[in-house]
C-alpha cells in the first residue's frame, strides 16, 4: 500500500508508540483488502464503550492510549456506554462495573473524543454530507450513514475506529470505493403488503429488515417499492439497523428514499430479484418473538430513540399507568429536548424511565433480574437472546406500551 513520507514516519514510530500502532492497524487493514492507500475522513463514530462488551481487557487498552496525550485529529462521538452515566445508581447498576465504565468514559475524554455516548451520533451533530469519507463502526449509524445520508463508510471495528480518529486518515477500500456500493439484490414488496399501508407500525421495519438481512447478508439490497409504504427516517434507521443485526449489512439503496440512487445509478445488470409478501413478514415476526408471556422490561430505542419516537410513547402513555418496567433510551442531547417538551415527566408519572447513555444490549439488564423483554427493535430482537440471555417480546408500540 503507497504511503507518504509522512505516514511512513509514523510507522516507523517517530510520532510515537500510540501512533506508531494506530498506524500499523489501519496500513494492516488496508494490505488484508487491498486498499491502495489512505485517504483523510471527516468524522468518527467509535463503538467499543460498553464495559459489558470490552471488559478489562479494554479499559486498560484504552487508558494505555489515553496516558500518552493522545488527541483525535477528527470529529469523533462515541458509542453508548453501559449504563447511563447519571443515573446508573438508580437503574441498579453494579457500583465495580459502574466505577470501569466510568474510566473508560474518562479515557475516552482525554482522547476528547465527544462523550455523548450515542448511535444516533447524525441526530446530535456528527451529520456527514453526501459523498464524505468518514470511519463509522456502530452498524445501525453505519447503515444509516451510508444509505440515507450517502456518506462512505466501512463498518469498522472499534479499535480500526479509534485509529482512524487519532491518525485522521482510514484505509481506501470496500464501500469507499463507487464499485462497491453497487446493488447486489433488488427486493420487491408485493402488492398485497403495499395495500395494508395503514396497518404498517414500527416494527415492521424491524421484522423487514430481520428478513431481508437473512436473505442478501452482507450484500447492498435496493428496495424497489419501500417508498409506497412512505416510512420517514425513524423507519429507516430501524430498517437499517435489523438488516444489519441480521445479515451484516453496512449499505441499502431505495428508490426515491436513500442518497445515492436519486443522483447514480446504483444497480447492475444481473441483480437478483426477491418478492416479499405477507406470508414472509408473518413469519419473520414469529421468528423474532421467543416468548407469549408478559415483559418485566419494555425497551424502546435500539437504534436510540429520536425526539419524534419520545413524542409518541409520551402520547400513547398520557394519564396511564405501565404494567412492567420501561426505558426510553436516547442520546444525552435528545433527553434534555425531551426534558423541556414535558416527554420525560409524562413518561416517569406513567412508570418508566427516559434513559440515556446506554440501551438494553450493551447494558447488563441480564444482571437486573429481566428475562423478558418487549420491544420493537429487530436489532435488539435479534441480539437480546444472545447478549442478554432474554426472551423476546416483538411488536408496535401501542402493543407493548400497556397501561391501565
Amino acid at each position: 500500500m503507497y504511503l507518504t513520507k509522512e505516514e511512513e514516519k509514523i510507522l516507523d514510530g517517530e510520532y510515537g508508540e500510540v501512533l506508531r500502532r494506530c498506524m500499523n492497524l489501519l496500513v494492516s487493514l488496508g494490505d488484508i483488502y487491498g486498499a491502495e492507500k489512505l485517504i483523510p475522513i471527516n468524522s468518527a463514530q467509535i463503538s467499543g464503550v460498553s464495559y459489558k462488551t470490552i471488559g478489562d481487557i479494554g479499559l486498560e487498552f484504552l487508558e494505555d492510549f489515553a496516558k500518552e496525550n493522545v488527541k483525535v485529529k477528527v470529529y469523533s462521538t462515541l458509542n453508548p456506554a453501559g449504563m447511563d452515566l447519571d443515573i446508573w445508581k438508580e437503574l441498579g447498576i453494579d457500583e465495580e462495573f459502574a466505577k470501569k465504565q466510568l474510566r473508560i468514559i474518562e479515557a475516552f475524554k482525554k482522547m476528547e473524543v465527544e462523550i455523548g455516548c450515542t448511535c444516533t451520533p447524525y441526530l446530535v451533530g456528527n451529520l456527514p454530507k453526501f459523498g464524505e469519507h468518514i470511519s463509522w463502526a456502530e452498524s445501525s449509524a453505519v447503515s444509516f450513514a451510508n444509505s440515507v445520508l450517502g456518506a462512505k463508510t466501512n463498518r469498522e471495528g472499534g479499535p480500526s475506529a479509534l485509529a482512524a480518529a487519532i491518525i485522521g486518515k482510514t484505509p481506501y477500500y470496500g464501500y469507499h470505493l463507487d464499485e462497491n456500493r453497487k446493488a447486489t439484490h433488488i427486493i420487491e414488496l408485493d402488492s398485497q403488503l403495499i395495500s395494508n399501508i395503514n396497518d404498517v407500525g414500527e416494527s415492521f421495519y424491524g421484522a423487514l429488515g430481520y428478513l431481508v438481512g437473512k436473505i442478501v447478508k452482507n450484500g447492498v439490497p435496493y428496495f424497489e417499492n419501500l417508498y409506497r409504504l412512505n416510512p420517514n427516517n425513524d423507519n429507516l434507521k430501524s430498517l437499517g439497523a435489523a438488516m444489519a443485526a441480521s445479515g451484516g449489512i453496512a449499505l441499502y439503496h431505495a428508490k426515491n428514499l436513500t442518497a445515492e440512487c436519486r443522483v447514480k445509478e446504483v444497480i447492475d445488470d444481473k441483480v437478483e430479484k426477491i418478492s416479499i409478501g405477507v406470508d414472509e413478514i408473518k413469519e419473520a415476526y414469529e421468528k423474532l418473538n421467543t416468548t407469549n408471556e408478559e415483559p418485566d422490561l419494555i425497551c424502546i430505542g435500539c437504534p436510540h430513540c429520536s425526539l419524534m419516537e419520545i413524542k409518541k410513547i409520551a402520547e400513547i402513555l398520557k394519564d396511564k399507568k405501565l404494567d412492567a418496567d420501561l426505558w426510553v433510551c436516547c442520546s444525552l442531547h435528545i433527553k434534555s429536548i425531551a426534558d423541556r417538551m414535558g416527554y420525560t415527566k409524562i413518561i416517569e408519572k406513567a412508570g418508566g424511565k427516559v434513559v440515556k447513555d446506554t440501551c438494553m444490549v450493551v447494558s447488563p439488564i441480564e444482571d437486573l433480574g429481566y428475562k423478558k423483554v418487549a420491544t420493537y427493535s429487530g436489532k435488539a430482537a435479534v441480539y437480546l437472546p444472545s447478549f442478554c440471555k432474554s426472551d423476546v417480546i416483538f411488536g408496535d408500540i401501542e402493543e407493548l406500551v400497556k397501561g391501565r
